[in-house]
């Protein structure tokens, strides 16, 4: 009797298989994971922002004073950040998807928000859970 070495191209096409079945179940989890991690920079960049408007109005008594730089991203720049200032003792924060960014396609906290006494909204249909 034959001694065989290897494997059989039936066994190798097995292996193929579960691999495929595999990576069809993990991709779409792994994608889920990494939006999660990308939302969390949004959050970061908003209150980093709210920081600093903090420090505008307690040396210029107003949010909106020219002297104050704020940044214009996130952090790691899957978000843009807009400020709004509906009066001199007022803002609002918006974070949505910058251009370009995978964050785009992430239908479930398409933007977040939060104003001058630390309330916090998000759009998408998890709603106010994205923060």
């Amino acid at each position: 009797m034959r001694q065989s070495r290897g494997f059989t191209l039936v066994e190798l096409m097995i292996v193929v298989a579960v691999m495929a079945i595999l990576a069809t179940i993990a991709y779409p989890s792994f994608t889920e994971q990494v939006r999660q991690v990308r939302r969390a920079d949004a959050t970061t960049g908003l209150l980093d922002v709210m920081q600093r408007l903090e420090r505008c109005y307690s040396l210029f008594n107003a949010y909106d004073n020219a002297a104050c730089t704020l940044p214009a991203q996130s952090p790691d720049g899957h978000y843009d950040i807009v400020p709004t200032f509906p009066a001199p003792n007022q803002f609002i924060l918006q974070a949505t998807p910058a251009a370009g960014s995978p964050q785009q396609s992430d239908t479930r906290c398409t933007s977040f928000s939060i104003n001058q006494a630390g309330i916090r909204t998000a759009t998408g249909t998890l709603g106010n859970d994205c923060w």
